[in-house]
């Protein structure tokens, strides 16, 4: 198995040598790497790995070679025995009894939910719609479907609904060597580029050596600066989640800035730019630059760019502790300093749905959006009285089933049965008038 590894290690490309490899093995022979997987990954990719620019292609032939072996984590675990959340089938449901189950109504209450489940729950569960377990419709647990749940014990998304996950992640970093297909984006990149003549004088001033000979009356010979790109860049990456989708796309233009900017640094980031950032993703829990020491390290001249697709939660934004997995009371401090009311939405519907396009995995059709609105209003004991609508006035190209050309019908269906509908902006000001 070694044997063929270090083959595999040097068909990817990666330099490594004969001296290196036995290196490993006397390591191996001293007991460096216990008995843990873990720990040999460690001590092989120290060996072997002399660039960090190799270090992705080390954990793809590392993957591939020992695949099946599980890698050991020192992160901290919940208190949930593994056997409940064992993978022994998947919940595959239509769009139609997708429709029939309602979401819990709010991260606080799935939140105080969950603890009580865990106060109550005894042994393993699967299927059903109450329990932490697999293959159900309950909010908590892994390979099933709920519109609004906490993910347990599941290895990636399926559905795109979890409003939090409760596992350690991990991300890769991003693949800054991959061969462009076409060359668009380097292209695209070159609009940013601004040009300056900086360093010492190497190159041939041919104007201006003309000109100074013949002014002079004699041969005058002047050197200038090359000319480069003086544009610097900061990268922000999203990282993980939804943006597994995009990596192909993203380590595209990852290769592309390091072609056309000399001067570039990327970080990254999941979901939003919070208080910290990370420049290697196997280390983020660990070694990450906080974002204000990042406001005060690059100066005006750089540019900042953010690569994401802002497919987080509404929660993520909206309420304290609403991030899948990072507590934002700093994003709701932030709003607060600014003078601006953070409104979130009612849950319960399938209506912040209305923006995916028919080519996405998560799309849903207008006619199940507006459905969903009006079962809510039926199966509720409150109806819609105060309900906050979440529509989005326009949606991309990808889209041709446009929601907004059915809110007519719906305003109409509603105020058939007595619903009068309110701006927020006028609840506010009547609100702020009471409390005076």
């Amino acid at each position: 198995m070694f044997v063929a590894f270090f083959h595999e290690l040097k068909a990817a490309g990666v330099p490594v040598t004969l001296r290196e490899y036995l290196t490993l093995m006397e390591a191996m022979d001293k007991d460096l790497a216990g008995r843990r997987v873990e720990d040999f990954y460690y001590l092989s990719r120290a060996a072997l790995v002399k660039d960090e620019r190799n270090l992705d292609k080390f954990d793809r032939v590392f993957g591939h070679v020992f695949k099946g072996l599980e890698l050991m984590s020192d992160a901290p675990s919940a208190e949930i025995p593994s056997e409940w959340l064992k993978k022994l089938a998947e919940k595959y449901l239509t769009e139609e009894e997708k429709k029939q189950i309602e979401a819990m109504g709010g991260l606080d209450k799935l939140l105080e939910t969950l603890r009580q489940r865990m106060r109550e729950q005894k042994g393993r569960h699967q299927g059903g719609k109450k329990w932490i377990g697999t293959a159900g419709t309950s909010p908590f647990g892994a390979y099933g479907y709920n519109p609004e749940g906490i993910r347990i014990g599941q290895d990636e998304n399926r559905n795109f609904r979890a409003v939090k996950v409760w596992d350690r992640r991990e991300f890769k970093d991003l693949d800054d060597q991959v061969e462009l297909g076409t060359r668009n984006i380097k292209i695209a990149l070159r609009r940013l580029r601004k040009f300056a003549r900086t360093g010492a004088p190497e190159e041939l001033d041919l104007d201006g050596t003309i000109r100074g000979t013949a002014h002079k009356g004699y041969l005058d010979i002047l050197m200038r600066p090359e000319r480069h790109n003086a544009v610097k860049v900061l990268l922000f990456f999203d990282i993980g989640g939804s943006m597994d989708w995009h990596i192909k796309a993203t380590e595209e233009l990852f290769s592309a800035a390091r072609t056309e900017f000399k001067h570039m640094e990327h970080l990254y980031f999941h979901n939003c730019l919070y208080e910290k950032v990370w420049k290697q993703n196997r280390r983020r829990f660990d070694d990450t630059t906080p974002t204000w020491d990042v406001l005060h390290t690059y100066p005006h001249d750089y540019k900042a760019i953010f690569v994401g697709d802002a497919s987080m939660s509404p929660y993520e934004i909206m309420a304290p502790g609403g991030s899948v997995e990072h507590y934002n009371e700093e994003i709701v401090r932030w709003s607060k300093d600014l003078r601006l009311i953070l409104i979130n939405h009612t849950p319960g519907t399938r209506s912040g749905a209305d923006y995916t396009g028919e080519a996405d995995k998560n799309f849903v059709p207008s006619q199940i959006i507006f459905e969903s609105i009006l079962t809510k209003e039926q199966k509720d004991a409150n109806g819609l009285n105060g309900f906050i609508l979440l529509l989005h006035i326009g949606s991309g190209p990808g889209r041709t089933d446009k929601f907004h050309a059915r809110f007519g019908d719906l305003l109409d269906s509603l105020a058939g049965k007595g619903y009068h509908f309110a701006r927020v902006d006028d609840l506010l000001r009547e609100s702020a008038t009471t409390n005076e």
